[in-house]
């Protein structure tokens, strides 16, 4: 049988905001017109209007402020805003630092689920981790390969 666990709610944005200075958009500038000219000189129609879609979706995403989601762990599972995950859907846990910010990455038992990870403050950490732990067993996780080329690359 589960052991009880208290509710912990907490407020925390939705994903980090990594810095990025002129020479980042910049950069991504010269990529994209570098890879149209590419295409271009290639006849790859199509490539060139991915690239453009791409740079663009880039941008939009990269300036738009994260959220505040309203986060809490009861009996039932996670709810991340409005939307209930359950605990039965994951197999294990674990806590993620990035720099200064700590995450808790819920960790699927489907094979291609994606993971859940939340951002939460320092000071609501000990509480989390016991409440998740109640119902969880917790295992160590690390950034995987696209999240350190998000990382890297700042998006």
């Amino acid at each position: 049988m589960a052991k009880a666990i208290q509710t912990v709610s907490w407020e925390a944005e939705e994903y980090l905001t990594r810095d990025r200075n002129v020479w980042w958009y910049v950069g991504l500038f010269a990529v994209g017109t570098g890879l149209c000219v590419l295409s271009f000189f290639l006849k790859w129609w199509s490539f060139i209007a991915l690239i453009v879609v791409c740079v663009i979706a880039i941008l939009v995403t990269s300036t738009r402020p994260p959220r505040k989601i309203q986060y809490t762990l009861d009996k039932d599972g996670l709810t991340e805003g409005g939307k209930l995950h359950k605990y039965e859907e994951f197999r294990a846990f674990g806590i993620l630092k990035e720099g200064s910010h700590f995450s808790a990455v819920l960790i699927p038992k489907k094979r291609f689920a994606l993971q859940v990870k939340v951002y939460f403050p320092g000071g609501s950490g000990e509480a989390i981790v016991d409440a998740l732990g109640a119902r969880l067993p917790m295992e160590e996780v690390k950034l995987d390969f696209l999240d350190k080329i998000v990382n890297f690359l700042r998006i």
